[in-house]
């Protein structure tokens, strides 16, 4: 198992933008895919997107396509999710996932896709 914590949360405007970071523990974090989620109030948790093991394959869930960008850095032990162009609906808890599931990206939006997860950052935009 991986632990992660996330950060980068906050208050924007529609039409913003925020970058959330997501920094795992272990020296493995490699060999994970990573993902978010998010979970706005009386909703279920949804995928939002998901990158391979060297950031060569990703995977976006409709609602955020050409909006936002994950990205990885092994280096690091850390995976990102710019958010450009912000929109009330995006509004929710954010989620960092991880896998060592070793199915196609494109295949793991579940949660129970994934194993590991972090606390969850806000993302609240204004209108």
């Amino acid at each position: 198992q991986v632990q992660l914590v996330e950060s980068g949360g906050g208050l924007v405007q529609a039409g913003g933008s925020l970058r959330l970071s997501c920094a795992a523990s272990g020296r493995t974090f490699s060999s994970y895919v990573m993902g978010w989620f998010r979970q706005a109030p009386g909703k279920e948790r949804e995928f939002v997107a998901a990158i391979s093991w060297t950031g060569a394959t990703r995977n976006y869930a409709d609602s955020v396509k050409g909006r936002f960008t994950i990205s990885r850095d092994n280096a690091k032990n850390t995976v990102y999710l710019q958010m450009n162009s912000l929109k009330p609906e995006d509004t929710a808890t954010y989620y960092c996932a991880a896998t060592n599931n070793y199915k196609h990206v494109g295949s793991l939006t579940r949660e129970a896709d994934f194993g590991s997860w972090g606390q969850g950052t806000q993302v609240t935009v204004s209108s």
